[in-house]
């Protein structure tokens, strides 16, 4: 008798324990998706202003190779981190209420940066400096989809 009441009294402690604490996981959840997008948006921004640099010729273009490529892989992760539908972060509910035309700006922003990348490794840094502005199309998405 006294060891299924102190079995009871374990699964009573175990239910007040989740019914207290899982919540504040799943918050943490949701803010662990958050961070991850914008690590990977915050990615793509440090490169595209290196870019930036090197387009207005502030700092030698000795690196316009990795930094596409950087910004290639960062696009190719960049819609997964938007599928969990969690609001936040400098994401409008937008995104995910416009999930069709979003998507298809972040696939079409994904390809054309991708190809610039492989434009400047197979040809060249100067043969991919022409397709490089009509590859970041960030501001299609931000002026809808981001918070300004």
């Amino acid at each position: 008798m006294k060891r299924l009441a102190k079995l009871t009294g374990c699964v009573a402690a175990m239910a007040m324990f989740a019914a207290l604490v899982l919540p504040t996981l799943a918050q943490a959840d949701d803010q662990d998706v958050i961070d991850y997008r914008q690590h990977i948006m915050n990615t793509m921004d440090a490169q595209t202003a290196a870019l930036g640099q090197i387009l207005s010729t502030v700092i030698p273009d000795d690196n316009v190779v990795a930094h596409l490529e950087v910004i290639a892989i960062a696009s190719q992760q960049s819609l997964s981190s938007f599928e969990k539908k969690v609001l936040g972060g400098e994401s409008l509910p937008e995104v995910w209420e416009n999930w069709e035309d979003f998507s298809a700006k972040m696939n079409d922003f994904s390809e054309k940066i991708t190809t610039a990348a492989q434009v400047a490794k197979e040809k060249g840094k100067d043969a991919a400096m022409g397709t490089i502005l009509n590859a970041l199309t960030c501001k299609q998405c931000h002026d809808v989809y981001r918070k300004k």
